[in-house]
């Protein structure tokens, strides 16, 4: 197998594309458009304040017919704009075909406390400040709502839940809770670089059946933004199977590498700098995305 025809098939399950009250890079047309051209499977829209299945919808039924076009899909990530952890609002988006429910990402409270001094790229124009949403209790167990949104999600296999910017307590307590639930697709986002979780949590949550993300934008060169360790990367690479990781994009910010793009070169640099196999690079950015958005067997 080549490089080549290794990223046949990509799904990148993190864009973020416009319209948004984010400066982006490209819209939802624009970038299904790339990707069709890079022969894709599926791309999942992400916006951490509204919505995104109305656009993907759009694009879906008037660009995206043809018997070998790419599937485009949208989140609910829910931050205040929608209400936090809003039961209602989960059930009205899994009623126009949501693929990521996305726990809080912007108004997480371990988010508002990493970024207290410096300024999140991907955060809106906003007058109404944040309110910190941490879903544990004082005792460090889930809150009521997050109980009953995993019961939800649970009847829902098709429904991929993702864990936004949460600290690790709260990304543990919630996979222990929802595995024991029998929810079987979870996406853990930023595992290390904003959720600062360790080794020993990543590789335990990936024992639990999660699958954890590999962020071009946070460890690829190329990225305006890229803080990620390198150093880590190289270890989940080796202490993590390539069938519990995912590389995506997070792409899509003004002054950035287009999210296409980015995908793309994010696995010639997995290739070269830590000399990971075409075969793993499949499994990552096709096979394993691919399954959680229902698009083929594991």
């Amino acid at each position: 197998m080549t490089l080549e025809t290794a990223i046949q098939g990509l799904c990148d399950l993190h864009i973020h594309a416009g319209p948004s009250i984010s400066k982006r890079c490209v819209d939802a047309l624009e970038v299904y458009q790339n990707a069709a051209a890079k022969g894709y499977r599926g791309l999942v829209i992400k916006d951490h304040y509204f919505p995104t299945m109305m656009s993907a919808q759009i694009v879906q039924k008037h660009f995206g017919q043809a018997e070998d076009a790419p599937r485009i899909f949208g989140q609910i990530v829910l931050n205040n704009a929608q209400g936090g952890i809003n039961l209602k609002a989960v059930d009205a988006a899994c009623g126009m075909g949501v693929k990521l429910v996305t726990m809080p990402t912007v108004s997480s409270a371990h988010h508002i406390q990493a970024y207290a001094n410096k300024t999140f790229v991907g955060g809106g124009k906003e007058s109404v400040p944040e309110t910190p949403i941490c879903y544990l209790d004082e005792k460090g167990a889930l809150l009521p709502e997050v109980e009953a949104l995993l019961d939800y999600l649970a009847q829902r296999p098709e429904v991929v839940l993702a864990t936004g910017h949460g600290s690790p307590a709260e990304t543990d307590a919630l996979l222990s809770a929802a595995t024991a639930k029998g929810i079987q697709r979870i996406l853990v986002n930023h595992p290390f670089c904003l959720v600062n979780a360790s080794m020993e949590q990543m590789v335990r949550w990936a024992g639990m059946g999660a699958m954890l993300e590999l962020n071009a934008c946070d460890i690829d060169p190329v990225s305006s933004f890229a803080d990620g360790d390198l150093n880590i990367v190289g270890e989940m690479l080796e202490n993590i199977p390539a069938d519990r990781l995912v590389i995506d994009s997070d792409y899509g910010q003004n002054g950035n590498i287009e999210p296409v793009e980015g995908l793309i070169h994010l696995a010639g640099f997995l290739r070269e700098k830590f000399h990971v196999s075409e075969e793993q690079i499949h499994q990552m950015g096709v096979v394993t995305p691919g399954w959680l958005l229902g698009l083929n067997e594991r």
